[in-house]
């Protein structure tokens, strides 16, 4: 241990650039569907009064970028991730002008197949790689920043798409901010993504001495693994709908839409604070411990989101779920590495990723079904606690395997 400290790091004032470039570069591609998410009771509006449409949109965009990023990643691989960005950058600009002519079918492939799979799909998994060989001694630091361009976006964008929306319209602010992130993504891909610096020896013998055994906890290894991902989908599904339905869920309640707007921004912007605390918590206590402790926070606050009305109070409640929620998708990933070979975690990650995408679009889409059904948001705020109460059974039981297989030890 005491030798490969004084071995040669590959972290250099490059390496910060980079992972500072790329979490600008998530911030803005992540700004994308977050317009329809600002302008979702417009959208409805325009289809009859659907809040499903426009969530569903969201939803396939979550879908998209997790199951892209399993094939872009791949594609990353070979022809470095540069590429896929830029490529990535000029389909999120298509998709939202084609998201932008209001049909269900546009929102639904505007956001699905471009924003999506094909545009932050180039970009979010791809960079988790990317980034991870910049570094080797602070590298959960780095990707615990570079994890947090979406929370960037969200804690940016919709006070600004509010008002670029009451200004020109939703249609006029998809295709100005298309333009704008296009603008802004080639010439930083272009200019600081170059190819990461070879791997240092220590490293790859450090790769190669990982545990390759078959259990883990006394279980098969694929089975904590299913385990994982189904707790992740009980858990993003409740995780999404305050994220994709609170400007709309404040207006219903009479809070001015650019009140809504801040209160999303807050909830994000808290949550991107936390996450670097979460991360520090995560190195001390452990992945799952702290995947446990956040869940039970994120529980609690979806409880106050049910019986909260006044707008001071869900200020309130906005601060403590981005609080409650920020840490468990990187406390999960910090899990992943700390249990499963290292050699396995380029394609356990990828597809952890997918799962948790698809949690986020199933309660985003679950949200807006429930609403339109019942005609408020109660019954979608009911159903959110008891999924999140699913994924806490399934982390504390691996918690508890964690404890009587270390006490067995």
């Amino acid at each position: 241990m005491h030798e490969s400290r004084k071995l040669k790091s590959v972290e250099t004032k490059s390496s910060w650039i980079v992972a500072s470039v790329v979490l600008v570069i998530l911030a803005l591609s992540f700004g994308a569907p977050w317009i329809a998410v600002v302008a979702l009771k417009l959208i409805a509006a325009e289809n009859g009064g659907l809040r499903s449409v426009p969530a569903l949109a969201g939803s396939l965009a979550w879908i998209g970028y997790g199951t892209g990023g399993i094939l872009m990643g791949y594609i990353a691989e070979r022809v470095g991730v540069r590429w896929t960005v830029l490529f990535g950058a000029v389909m999120i600009a298509v998709g939202l002008a084609l998201s932008s002519g209001g049909a269900p079918w546009q929102l639904y492939v505007g956001h699905g197949l471009f924003i999506g799979f094909l545009g932050i799909g180039g970009m979010n998994a791809p960079f988790y790689t990317y980034v991870s060989r910049w570094f080797d001694r602070r590298r959960g630091s780095a990707l615990a920043l570079i994890s947090s361009g979406a929370y960037v976006a969200g804690a940016i964008w919709p006070p600004i798409f509010e008002r670029a929306i009451a200004y020109a319209g939703w249609r006029q602010t998809m295709l100005a901010y298309g333009v704008l992130e296009a603008a802004a993504i080639v010439p930083l891909a272009a200019i600081f993504l170059n190819r990461p610096p070879e791997e240092m020896p220590h490293l790859g013998a450090a790769l190669a001495g990982a545990r390759g055994t078959g259990k883990i906890f006394g279980w098969p290894k694929n089975l904590v693994f299913a385990l994982f991902a189904a707790a992740v989908i009980f858990c993003c599904a409740p995780m999404a709908m305050p994220q994709q339905h609170l400007p709309a869920f404040c207006s219903d309640l009479g809070i001015l839409p650019s009140h809504g707007a801040a209160m999303l921004s807050v909830l994000l912007g808290t949550a991107f604070v936390s996450r670097q605390i979460w991360g520090f918590i995560a190195d001390r206590f452990g992945g799952l411990n702290t995947v446990l402790v956040g869940s039970l926070l994120q529980i609690l606050a979806m409880t106050a989101f049910l019986l909260t009305q006044d707008e001071i109070g869900l200020f309130t409640v906005a601060a403590a779920f981005g609080l409650g929620f920020a840490g468990i998708i990187p406390a999960f990933v910090l899990a992943i590495r700390e249990l499963f070979p290292a050699a396995e975690a380029y394609w356990r990650i990828p597809t952890f990723l997918l799962f948790s995408g698809s949690g986020m679009a199933l309660g985003a889409w679950l949200a807006g079904a429930l609403y339109d059904h019942f005609g408020y948001y109660a019954p979608a705020f009911a159903a959110a606690i008891a999924l999140n109460a699913v994924n806490l059974a399934i982390v504390g039981t691996l918690v508890f395997r964690q404890q009587r297989s270390r006490a067995g030890s």
